[in-house]
């Protein structure tokens, strides 16, 4: 049986994650394999692995803790730099965000994606980009 107090600090925290979208059930339950074919719509610009190097749009080994527009040698745009100067950095919160309406969190950016609205998919794909990332 689960304590009163760890109860209600698990529902605070379902709570939180849900206003930051990303649903808990969802962070349990990502799947990484389904991200790694999701990541086939990202591919046409973007590369992960040991060999990625930046294309069209940056390569996302490490994209998880780093900040907004800093990935050294890929040219950003102004509005993706001064979201990174001004403090944005890519947690699994702000990147599921960003990839559910990338124009609604960086207007003025590059990225010609129209998003990825189902929830589950976002985080499969955050799943799977975690694995090139370091903890």
């Amino acid at each position: 049986m689960i304590e009163a107090g760890k109860f209600a600090a698990a529902l605070k925290l379902a709570a939180l994650l849900s206003m930051l979208g990303v649903p808990a059930a969802l962070a349990q339950s990502a799947n990484v394999e389904n991200g790694a074919d999701v990541f086939k719509k990202c591919r046409a610009c973007h590369l992960v692995g040991d060999t990625a190097k930046h294309a069209v749009g940056p390569a996302l080994n490490n994209v998880i803790g780093r900040k907004a527009g800093a990935a050294d040698g890929y040219t950003y745009s102004d509005n993706m730099r001064e979201l990174g100067q001004s403090g944005l950095v890519w947690s699994e919160n702000e990147l599921s965000r960003y990839l559910e309406n990338p124009k609604a969190v960086a207007p003025r950016g590059k990225m010609a994606f129209p998003g990825i609205a189902d929830a589950q998919d976002r985080a499969d794909l955050i799943a799977f980009l975690k694995t090139f990332s370091k903890p």
